[in-house]
């Protein structure tokens, strides 16, 4: 197999796993992935990105930590999240929203089916980890762009050892709460969560996948 088909079938194979079990990925793997990811680019070789991951017992911690936030707090971005998602974009998120519904059994206007699907973001889908992906507030944007290729790369290096995940931007909504839990300096942005370990094939919210544009809709070229 060439080294494109191979990257090629790991792209095609990741997914966002929203349910785990509750088996511990071995402290080796997830160093191996850690290891692997780090190799990707970064303006002027900056390399922005910090980890934190936990092991279950402080997954748990957090998550009892997370959901009472989540109760008592309001939800504040370190970096401003999108004004809106106009035309294709919010057609793309409305198409990805209702498949998981479809997936869980969540009817059309049961806001409250809707609403506690949406907080198992906060209980983290169950997983035995959570990695929190920093940067550095003093690079701003460009440090962000640089550390969303480091999360691109942990979640394909995941995969090719077989763990799953799914990157969390809702965890980042309460960026206080994370920042306090796990002692983080404030001159550190909260960029995303990982949650990873084994996924839970058989559960129905893994059922879907997601569909992507086609080339010609991303690729324009110039003579």
């Amino acid at each position: 197999m060439s080294r494109i088909s191979t990257l090629t079938g790991l792209l095609q194979e990741r997914f966002s796993c929203r349910a785990f079990l509750p088996d511990p990925v071995p402290d080796d793997t997830i160093a191996q992935i850690v290891a692997t990811a780090r190799h990707v680019p970064s303006w002027c070789n900056a390399q922005p990105w910090q980890v934190t991951v936990t092991r279950p017992d402080a997954t748990d911690r957090f998550r009892v930590a997370l959901q009472e936030a989540v109760q008592t707090a309001a939800p504040k971005l370190d970096l401003a999240g999108p004004d809106a998602y106009p035309g294709v974009y919010g057609e793309r998120r409305r198409t990805c929203g209702w498949q998981l519904y479809d997936a869980v059994g969540v009817a059309k206007g049961d806001r409250a089916a809707s609403g506690a699907q949406m907080m198992r973001n906060f209980s983290l889908f169950d997983a035995p980890h959570v990695a929190i992906i920093s940067s550095p507030r003093a690079l701003a944007a460009y440090g962000a762009m640089d550390t969303g290729g480091f999360v691109t790369a942990f979640m394909l290096a995941a995969k090719a050892l077989n763990v799953d995940s799914i990157a969390q931007a809702a965890v980042a909504s309460y960026a206080d709460c994370v920042r306090a839990h796990f002692a983080m300096p404030q001159d550190r942005l909260i960029l995303c969560a990982i949650s990873f370990g084994y996924g839970d094939h058989n559960h129905p919210a893994n059922s879907f996948r997601t569909e992507r544009a086609d080339l010609s809709d991303i690729l324009e070229w110039q003579a």
